[in-house]
């Protein structure tokens, strides 16, 4: 499954509204994130029952709100809309497979 990138607020949040989705909110100037990136890529296309969303937060900063961010990248997952865990910062491939499979396997 390919990352999706979102066009306006509604399309978020029918995205987030529909299953699993493992959201990305970075920007474009973000060291970690840059490095972030590949692996979220490499990890989307592990879980083909996850939407994968990245949301800059310098274009969409009400969704940032929305979610109180203020340190980036921050990686949340959603089911059906609702939040189920969140980390912020840099993360190894290993730790964010272990993340996903923490959250989905407890909720």
């Amino acid at each position: 499954m390919s990352i999706k990138t979102i066009n306006n607020k509604e399309e978020f949040i029918t995205i987030i509204n529909n299953g699993y989705t493992f959201v990305d909110f970075y920007t474009t100037w973000c060291g970690p994130c840059k490095m972030l990136a590949p692996i979220v890529e490499q990890i989307s296309t592990q879980f083909k029952d996850i939407n994968f969303l990245k949301v800059d937060i310098d274009q969409f900063s009400d969704i940032a709100q929305m979610f109180f961010i203020q340190s980036i990248p921050t990686i949340y997952l959603f089911k059906d809309g609702k939040p189920l865990n969140h980390f912020v910062g840099f993360k190894p491939v290993t730790e964010i497979i272990e993340f996903i499979k923490q959250n989905k396997k407890s909720k």
